[in-house]
């Protein structure tokens, strides 16, 4: 009797140890399955870029996945600023001819903003704008194209489709960097020269007013529902912060010399580049929670940070460096750079192309 026991008390043993391990090998096939589902995935989806422009006379385009160049594309002149269009098929760029030796007047000479196709990455259309063109920026919509020119103290509107040359639009002393607000409506232009930024209005074609800000306003940044401004202020080491309703001005401390300025598009953290000066390079950036309007992390670079964009996700920083010729890759969460890519000489704009289907 109890062998017989013994005998079914081992068989449901062995029954059981052998459903345990089925459920087991079942659950390492699935896992397997799912991690090759997503490999999967990940090859399949489109690849996204990241652009800078270097005043050395290039534009390299960098594999937002190898952080790898991939393409650098030469261009006669000095490339300022690149700025993808929102559906990520062109990027525009900047460009100050090459002068002569011995020409003094180069500063007054029209620059160009030329126009690539991002996947062929050949050149489309070049158009000429006004006197030292600094940045360019689409409208959202794709109705415009807007050039600062430094130079000329205004600003040029181009077709967002056939990039003809539409109207000047005159605005204050030394216009320089500046973004749009989401809903097309309103650019704010940062004026180098004085201590404004300028509001051009989208609908009628012209500069409705200028917002006192500070010392040497460099480049605007958004947040996506057009209530808060943000601005450089390069003399100052600060950043301003621009309640746009009542136009009260809040500054936060950063690094010297600031840059550009970027804002994540949750709106959560704003991104200003420290570049200093060539003599006195700084090489570091500012994370400055928008919450609580303070930096929260001071994260180091190379020399002369200078350009700045996230990724479409938001997990990754951008950074050219001016004075080493190269693009720092910043974790957005552990807030340190991962990567330091090589590229052409004197990376000044960056931009971000995410993935086209």
């Amino acid at each position: 009797m109890k062998k017989k026991i013994l005998l079914v008390m081992s068989t449901v043993a062995a029954l059981s140890l052998a459903a345990c391990s089925n459920t087991t090998n079942q659950g390492t096939t699935q896992k397997q399955e799912a991690s090759a589902q997503t490999q999967q995935q990940k090859s399949e989806a489109p690849a996204a870029f990241y652009y800078t422009a270097n005043e050395g006379g290039s534009i390299s385009k960098i594999d937002a996945t190898t952080n790898k160049v991939v393409e650098t594309i030469q261009v006669e002149g000095a490339v300022h600023n690149v700025q993808v269009s929102p559906d990520g098929k062109v990027i525009a760029a900047t460009v100050v001819p090459n002068m002569e030796s011995g020409d003094h007047d180069s500063m007054e000479m029209n620059g160009l903003v030329s126009f690539y196709d991002t996947s062929s990455n050949k050149l489309l259309k070049t158009v000429e704008v006004g006197e030292h063109p600094a940045h360019v920026v689409f409208t959202q919509d794709g109705k415009y194209v807007l050039v600062t020119n430094n130079e000329g103290n205004d600003v040029s509107i181009l077709d967002g489709k056939t990039y003809e040359a539409i109207k000047n639009v005159a605005v204050g002393n030394g216009p320089h960097g500046f973004r749009i607000s989401n809903d097309s409506r309103f650019a704010y232009i940062a004026n180098m020269g004085a201590d404004s930024v300028s509001v051009v209005d989208l609908q009628e074609l012209k500069e409705i007013k200028k917002i006192t800000v500070g010392q040497v306003p460099v480049t605007t940044g958004v947040t996506s529902d057009g209530k808060t401004l943000l601005v450089t202020l390069n003399a100052e080491n600060a950043v301003a912060i621009v309640d746009l309703a009542t136009e009260q001005v809040e500054k936060v401390p950063v690094g010297k010399g600031p840059a550009q300025v970027y804002i994540q598009s949750d709106d959560k953290y704003a991104f200003v580049a420290n570049q200093g000066t060539e003599d006195e390079p700084s090489n570091s950036i500012s994370k400055i929670d928008l919450s609580t309007k303070k930096v929260i992390a001071t994260i180091e670079t190379g020399k002369g940070a200078h350009g700045i964009v996230t990724s479409a996700d938001n997990q990754f920083v951008y950074v050219t460096n001016m004075f080493e010729n190269t693009v720092s890759v910043i974790d957005n969460e552990k807030n340190q750079v991962i990567k330091t890519i090589p590229v052409e000489e004197k990376p000044n704009g960056i931009t971000f192309q995410k993935g086209i289907k």
